[in-house]
């Protein structure tokens, strides 16, 4: 028996952008009646090629057919008369209207008069029948549904016009277990129907439960198409990082040879520290001089975890500890108070100030602390930025010069700098080595063990699981917005260990 058809088949496809090659020549096939999942890390080029179905992004080469048919999308009005629709991780519905009136927005039964609002909500209720929701009223205000439920609104919207293709990106990123059901019954629904569907997730449970294949993309190239049933986790997440197991196996940590027991008492303490939709309630531990490493892929809860140790988010749940005291962190500036700090992984919109210089980014956080009453004189802003300048090795190591003007890796050690120079007893670094050069990670990694030497408390967070390893004392492993297990490090610990623990479907406590 013949393969049936693809409904959509993108060859070849390749986007640039100023600088960066997002995509080079991805090939992806979408077939009718199938959940295909679309996997990588970030920056993995998803997003792009998501946007290049939907006629958001203009492709440079490659060939997109869609239902047997050669298309040029040059728009997303392009992509809906093909057959397309996409239901966003940011439900875009209108919370002051109706159920029927956002299900049938732009589509609404028209007569002599205008619309016809009684024919327009029984289309409605017809729409939400046929997605098993028959027991909403389409008059019920939207604003009264729970998320999940008004993600499946936007799911009807999207099959009024008798969608082909159906992208789901990330629509499960703030849903509980239950809703979670609730959403992939209606999915399983639709495929059933004959509707292709495209799922976008990090949540590898979710992505086995409901997927029937999946393509999985690297540093903006393919990798391959797989059928889910054959893919074992292990072996999926190694395609996602580019490392193989045997080369994972070989990986070891550097800091192993001079492993020091912690102390009695934690710096920090952290009981059942939680958010809804962001982590769940989790334990913490950290001693004076120690580096602890949040382990796990993109989605997973590392940085969700972070930002509530420091301040940046403020926990729903549990209680904080430090240095033997009941602490409130609930905002950055307690934090720093409690002398922590915290370097965020969005270098762009959360790190650097672009159009300000080297010394005035780096000297930010002290005059922060201090109170925009009391200006740094600039004899000792001068001390501080020489010293973290020098320590660092900032190059060009001109403090005058914009830090938009540096690389990615020089402007990383302005930051680093930045709260180096707080003198925090507890520095949590989120992915400070991506997108920088060779050198200049080995730097970082090199100043962050000698921190730690020195008696500074680190969390360190990576996407390269090697990195995690090298460098921390203890492994915190966390999937799907929980923590699943902590390991001592030590000789029969690698990535490869932590590859497994991320893959097993059994999450279990690993001891020491």
């Amino acid at each position: 028996m013949s393969e049936p058809l693809p409904i959509v088949e993108m060859e070849s496809i390749s986007i640039s952008f100023p600088g960066v090659k997002a995509l080079d020549k991805v090939d992806f096939r979408l077939f009718p009646g199938e959940v295909h999942t679309l996997m990588g890390e970030n920056g993995a080029g998803k997003s792009t090629l998501i946007k290049a179905l939907t006629g958001v992004y203009k492709i440079d080469s490659g060939d997109i057919v869609i239902a047997g048919q050669s298309r040029r999308l040059t728009g997303t009005a392009d992509a809906q008369a093909a057959g397309i629709a996409t239901v966003y991780q940011e439900v875009n519905l209108c919370a002051n209207l109706s159920i029927g009136e956002n299900v049938m927005l732009g589509h609404e039964v028209r007569g002599p008069l205008g619309i016809n609002w009684s024919a327009t909500h029984r289309a409605a209720q017809a729409a939400l029948d046929g997605m098993g929701l028959g027991h909403l009223d389409p008059r019920q205000p939207l604003a009264t549904l729970s998320l999940a439920v008004q993600q499946l609104v936007a799911i009807s919207r999207a099959m009024v016009t008798k969608t082909k293709v159906l992208i789901l990106d990330e629509p499960t990123s703030s849903l509980d277990a239950h809703e979670v059901a609730g959403l992939f019954t209606v999915i399983r629904r639709l495929r059933d129907q004959g509707v292709a569907i495209l799922f976008v997730s990090h949540f590898l449970d979710q992505v086995y439960a409901i997927s029937d294949r999946l393509t999985v993309l690297r540093n903006g190239q393919y990798v391959g198409e797989y059928s889910t049933r054959e893919l074992d986790r292990s072996m999926l997440i190694s395609k996602m990082i580019g490392k193989d197991v045997e080369t994972l196996r070989g990986i070891g940590s550097e800091r192993r040879a001079n492993h020091r027991s912690p102390g009695d008492e934690p710096l920090l303490r952290a009981e059942k520290i939680g958010r809804k939709g962001s982590i769940e309630p989790t334990d913490v531990t950290l001693h004076r001089g120690e580096i602890l490493g949040f382990a796990g892929l993109l989605g997973s809860g590392r940085t969700e975890l972070a930002r509530l140790l420091c301040g940046a988010d403020r926990p729903d749940t549990g209680r904080v500890w430090m240095r033997g005291k009941r602490t409130e962190v609930s905002n950055p500036k307690a934090g720093l108070d409690n002398r922590i700090a915290f370097s965020s992984e969005n270098r762009r919109d959360e790190g650097i100030i672009r159009d300000l210089t080297v010394r005035e980014n780096l000297v930010l956080a002290v005059q922060a602390k201090r109170g925009w009453a009391r200006p740094i004189p600039r004899r000792e802003q001068d001390a501080l930025v020489s010293k973290y300048i020098t320590a660092l090795n900032v190059r060009p190591a001109d403090p005058e010069r914009p830090i938009k003007n540096l690389s990615g890796g020089n402007q990383q050690k302005v930051l680093l700098g930045r709260w180096l120079a707080t003198q925090p007893d507890l520095l949590i670094l989120d992915e400070p080595t991506r997108g920088i050069d060779v050198g200049a990670k080995a730097e970082i990694q090199l100043t962050v063990a000698q921190l730690a030497d020195d008696g500074v408390s680190v969390v360190f967070i990576s996407s390269e699981l090697e990195e995690v390893v090298r460098l921390s004392d203890r492994i915190l492993v966390l999937k799907d917005h929980r923590r699943i297990a902590e390991l001592e490090n030590g000789p029969g610990v690698n990535a490869d260990t932590i590859v497994d623990i991320i893959a097993s479907e059994v999450q279990e406590e690993v001891g020491a």
